[in-house]
């Protein structure tokens, strides 16, 4: 990770779980870490907490579904930190309905955030680092296992995810017909023991099953990313799934 130091990566979702924990991660790597997240008042209490790391932590209020937002954000890094050089997508949303039932409006709040918002970011991300005239760039995509396999009351929030995978190789392909030394990569976590479960509005029966199921912390998925950012520049870990022990499905 020494390559990284003083280095600027993007963080999605940055104000609880997942995104938290690779915001405070690569802090402590001594990189510029830039947290958007709608609950921005979240990531500066974060930032209190990282003020003797290496790095530094920029909370910046963004909401990844709106566009406008996200290019204010890619315009504010550009003109105070210089470009990026590092995206984690992160930022998601599940909501266990079915499609029979649905409600509507649920499907599309999942694929604005999982979707969308995931590609709107990347774009950007990539323009960045091509004024920036980075070529040692990389873009992660916290994906899941749902994004490999269906779950019952879950088609909806695991086709967006299957389209993570998609677009993984999809950009994959784009970078290396470009000559391209960008890397790309989609870890999928099985289930973590953070908000997404409440912010779903999952059931509390769903939630106590939950409960009970093995899962992973978030600061296993943050050693992830630091394992895929770390390796060296010739390598790809193109996927990466990750496991709790004792995971049936």
């Amino acid at each position: 990770m020494e390559r990284w130091s003083g280095r600027v990566a993007m963080v999605t979702g940055a104000s609880a779980g997942i995104g938290a924990a690779i915001a405070q991660e690569l802090v402590k790597k001594g990189l510029k870490v830039v947290g958007l997240a709608r609950r921005v008042e979240r990531v500066q209490e974060l930032e209190k907490t990282l003020k003797s790391a290496p790095g530094k932590l920029y909370p910046h209020k963004c909401d990844v579904t709106k566009e406008e937002e996200v290019k204010e954000a890619f315009k504010w890094v550009k003109d105070n930190l210089g470009g990026t050089d590092i995206l984690i997508n992160n930022a998601g949303v599940a909501s266990m309905n079915t499609l029979i039932d649905g409600p509507v409006e649920n499907w599309r709040k999942i694929y604005d955030l999982n979707v969308l918002a995931l590609s709107m970011c990347t774009k950007e991300a990539l323009q960045s680092m091509k004024e920036k005239g980075v070529d040692d760039g990389h873009i992660v995509h916290i994906n899941s296992i749902a994004g490999h396999k269906v779950i019952d009351r879950a088609s909806m929030y695991c086709s967006s995810k299957h389209a993570v995978t998609a677009l993984t190789e999809g950009l994959r392909r784009e970078l290396v017909n470009q000559k391209s030394k960008i890397r790309v990569t989609s870890v999928s976590p099985g289930l973590v023991r953070t908000e997404i479960g409440q912010a779903s509005e999952a059931t509390p029966e769903i939630l106590e099953l939950f409960n009970e199921l093995p899962s992973l912390e978030s600061e296993d998925i943050a050693d992830a990313v630091l394992y895929v950012l770390g390796v060296p520049p010739h390598v790809q870990i193109h996927e990466l799934i990750i496991r709790p022990v004792g995971e049936i499905n």
